[in-house]
């Protein structure tokens, strides 16, 4: 997260004379609604693939041995602000800018690649990272601020792992609020990836994508409409 932040700053410090609105440095009128909107966007993405595997397998919650907020400072939340920072920041709107398509695409292949690695993970896996890093690309667009994806990001890793029990990307959280109890399909539950790797999320993720790019769309023909005056 450090060297993310030093070197988006250096670089707009450099490149741009200081002059580019990263998104990030905004007013908390702006930031803590955005980042709330997120937090409950990408807690809701997780539960209904949770409430679909419960659905479709044996696999069901039970309770676990409470909530990591160590982890939570620790872990996760550097780990978002330096995802975030590096696939969501500087290099990303510059391609956006000069590119749409190009940049979306591009920098969600480049999110999958970085998960490649990971324990456990699978082709599966890999390309519900892709369209995770495409839904998280259009989050920074609907605001043109990081907050939103910042929060879609935290709250997706946290209600998959601290709070649901699964495994994240393949990371396995100390402490839980739930654990899963029963078994099924790798192809439905994710297998040992966790819900990411799991043909459900995949569903999830198309849906989510398709109403984000309705709620962008929308957003544009009401900027788009001229005001009459009365």
């Amino acid at each position: 997260m450090i060297a993310a932040s030093v070197a988006t700053l250096a670089t707009i410090a450099i490149w741009e004379r200081g002059r580019w609105d990263l998104g990030f440095f905004v007013a908390p009128r702006l930031a803590l609604p955005e980042l709330l909107r997120g937090l409950l966007w990408g807690f809701l993405l997780i539960s209904a693939c949770a409430a679909a595997i419960v659905a479709f397998t044996d696999v069901r919650p039970a309770a676990g041995n409470g909530f990591p907020w160590r982890e939570v400072f620790v872990f996760f939340f550097p780990a978002v602000i330096h995802e975030e920072l590096l696939f969501r920041g500087y290099p990303f709107q510059k391609l956006l800018r000069w590119n749409r398509h190009f940049a979306l695409a591009f920098v969600a292949l480049l999110f999958a690649a970085l998960h490649a690695g990971n324990p456990a993970v699978t082709a599966l896996g890999l390309l519900n990272i892709f369209l995770a890093g495409l839904f998280l690309g259009l989050a920074y667009e609907r605001y043109g601020r990081l907050w939103f994806p910042i929060g879609i990001h935290l709250g997706w890793n946290l209600a998959t792992g601290p709070v649901y029990g699964h495994e994240v990307s393949g990371y396995i959280s100390m402490h839980s609020l739930l654990v899963e109890r029963g078994s099924g399909p790798d192809l439905l539950t994710g297998g040992d990836f966790g819900v990411e790797g799991s043909v459900l999320m995949t569903v999830v993720e198309l849906a989510a994508i398709a109403l984000l790019l309705r709620r962008i769309s929308s957003a544009r023909r009401a900027l788009e409409t001229p005001q009459v005056k009365e």
